[in-house]
């Protein structure tokens, strides 16, 4: 059997390759494929380790001299609100409004995390991030509970579009873009 291993981040596996994964295996029936989660240094190490064929990551590929990166498509983040905040009233949330609320976001090593430190950092202002996680769906459910405003990466409010519970703001703006490789 002719297998295909491909190490990548949660967002990218959940939200970014079950369309490609699945035309894949209808175009090539005998490979299997096999799907290693992980942090984008994680994703690296898979790819200098040999234990995976293809890496997907945002973050840190290009930091490993060892490896070709290719850019693969680009993204932004948005901010994720549930419905009938009061942020939802501006025209424009900046992040000085986003410094004045709880965020909700991803851990430090995972899904642009550093350009969203950054962006803060650029302008003097301290966030107030209550919880970090490396799943989207799990910002997005505290994010439900009203715990705080979320950031998360684009893709991962693909079919929340119509939620009455969540409301996608665009903040590439804010964060700049991002380049999966």
């Amino acid at each position: 059997p002719i297998s295909l291993s491909i190490a990548t981040t949660h967002t990218q596996a959940r939200y970014v390759l079950p369309g490609p994964v699945a035309k894949l295996r209808q175009a090539y029936p005998k490979v299997s494929v096999s799907l290693h989660q992980g942090s984008p240094d994680q994703v690296a190490r898979m790819l200098l380790d040999d234990v995976a064929d293809i890496g997907i990551a945002t973050e840190s590929l290009v930091q490993y001299e060892e490896l070709i990166t290719l850019p693969c498509y680009d993204w932004q983040h948005v901010l994720v609100l549930p419905s009938g905040h009061p942020l939802l009233d501006k025209d424009r949330i900046g992040l000085e409004d986003l410094a004045q609320v709880p965020l909700i976001t991803y851990h430090p090593s995972f899904t642009g995390r550093t350009r969203i430190d950054q962006a803060f950092a650029q302008r003097h202002l301290k966030p107030n991030i209550v919880l970090e996680a490396i799943d989207s769906d799990v910002i997005k459910t505290y994010v439900k509970l009203g715990m705080g405003v979320g950031i998360v990466a684009e893709m991962a409010m693909q079919g929340d579009e119509r939620s009455p519970d969540l409301v996608a703001r665009p903040a590439g703006q804010l964060f700049g873009m991002n380049v999966a490789r």
